[in-house]
C-alpha cells in the first residue's frame, strides 16, 4: 500500500492530502531519466579522458617500452659510431699510409642518401622523428661499414703484396760475414786489376776462399745459371720481381738451375774465380728496372748497425777491384 502524503495549509490551519497527478509524475520521471543520462554521459566522457581502459594501458606500456628500446638503440649506435670512427682513423692514418694508398675521403665515408624520401612510411606518428632519426643513423652506419669493409679488403691485398715485396727484394749479404776474407771493392770508380786504369765498378766484390757458400739475397726465380756472359764467368741471375734482379758472378759451381724458384737465404752456388777475375771472390750486382744500382743499400736483412757501418766504410774506399 502506497504511503499517503500530507502538507500543512496555513490558511485553514489544517493538514491537507497531497494529490499527485500522473502528468506531474511523468514529468518528474522524465527529468530524472534525462539527468541520469546526462550524468552518465559526463561520467563516461570524463572517465575516458582521465581513466584508461585495460587495452589502452597495455598499448601505453607497449609504446613506453618501444621508446625505451629506441633510446637503448640510440646509445648502441653512439658506441658503434665511436668504434667505426676509431677504425677509420687507423685505416687512413696507419694502414693506408703504411701501404702507400690514398686515404678514403671523408665525404665518401659520410655520404648520405639522395633521391626519394626513404623514411616516408615512418611519418605521421607520435614518435615519427625518433623513428626516422634512428633509421637514418642505421643506414649511414651500414654504409660506413660497407665502405670500411671494402677498404680492409684492399688493405689485405696491399699487405699481401707488401709482404711479397719485402720478401722478394734482395736484402741480405750474399756471403756470410764469418766466411769473408774481406770486402775487396765497392760500387763506383775503382782501379781495373788488368789495365790499371780507373773504371766504374758496377757491383761489390766479396773476397772469400774458393767453395764458400753463396746465398740468394731475396725470393725469386733463377733466370740464368751459365757462363756465357762476357767477363762474369759462371754466374747466376735471379729475377725478384718488382723490377729487381740480382747477379752473382765468378762462381766455382752452381747449386740451382734455370727457372728454379728460390727463397731468401737458399744456397745457390759457391765462390770461385771464373771469367775475368784475379782471385776467388763473389762479384755481386743489383739491377732495378734494368739499371745497375749500388748494392750497399740492400743489406738491412742480416747486418747490425755496426756491421753495416763497417761495410759502408770499406765499400767507399777507392781501391783496386778483383774483376
Amino acid at each position: 500500500m502506497s504511503k499517503v502524503k500530507y502538507y500543512y495549509d496555513p490558511e485553514t490551519l489544517s493538514y491537507r492530502k497531497i494529490e499527485r497527478r500522473k502528468r506531474t509524475t511523468l514529468k518528474y520521471f522524465s527529468v530524472f531519466l534525462l539527468g541520469s543520462a546526462l550524468f552518465g554521459f559526463l561520467f563516461v566522457l570524463i572517465g575516458s579522458y582521465y581513466l584508461e581502459s585495460p587495452k589502452e594501458k597495455a598499448l601505453a606500456r607497449e609504446l613506453q617500452n618501444l621508446e625505451l628500446q629506441y633510446e637503448l638503440l640510440d646509445k648502441k649506435m653512439d658506441e658503434a659510431e665511436a668504434v667505426l670512427a676509431n677504425i677509420e682513423e687507423r685505416d687512413n692514418a696507419i694502414y693506408r699510409l703504411y701501404f702507400e694508398a690514398n686515404p678514403i675521403p671523408e665525404e665518401q665515408r659520410r655520404a648520405g642518401f639522395g633521391g626519394i624520401n626513404r623514411y616516408e612510411k615512418f611519418e605521421g606518428y607520435e614518435n615519427s622523428k625518433l623513428i626516422i632519426e634512428a633509421n637514418r643513423r642505421l643506414d649511414i652506419i651500414q654504409k660506413q661499414i660497407v665502405v670500411q669493409s671494402k677498404s680492409l679488403d684492399e688493405i689485405a691485398i696491399l699487405a699481401e703484396d707488401k709482404e711479397k715485396f719485402l720478401s722478394s727484394i734482395p736484402a741480405i749479404q750474399p756471403v756470410k760475414g764469418e766466411d769473408l776474407t774481406r770486402m775487396a771493392s765497392g760500387y763506383g770508380q775503382r782501379i781495373d786489376p788488368f789495365t790499371k786504369a780507373r773504371k766504374f765498378h758496377f757491383g761489390m766484390d766479396f773476397t772469400a776462399p774458393r767453395g764458400t757458400p753463396i746465398y740468394a739475397s731475396g725470393d725469386g726465380v733463377v733466370k740464368r745459371a751459365d757462363g756465357s756472359a762476357s767477363g762474369y764467368g759462371k754466374h747466376i741471375r735471379i729475377d725478384h720481381g718488382f723490377g729487381y734482379v740480382s747477379l752473382y758472378a765468378h762462381l766455382y759451381k752452381y747449386n740451382v738451375r734455370k727457372n728454379q724458384k728460390v727463397k731468401r737465404g737458399d744456397l745457390i752456388g759457391f765462390v770461385g774465380s771464373t771469367g775475368r777475375s784475379e782471385a776467388p771472390h763473389l762479384h755481386y750486382e743489383i739491377f732495378k728496372d734494368g739499371e745497375r744500382i749500388n748494392p750497399i743499400n740492400f743489406y738491412y736483412g742480416n747486418l747490425s748497425a755496426k756491421e753495416f757501418s763497417e761495410l759502408l766504410n770499406m765499400a767507399s774506399l777507392e781501391n783496386q777491384s778483383l774483376d
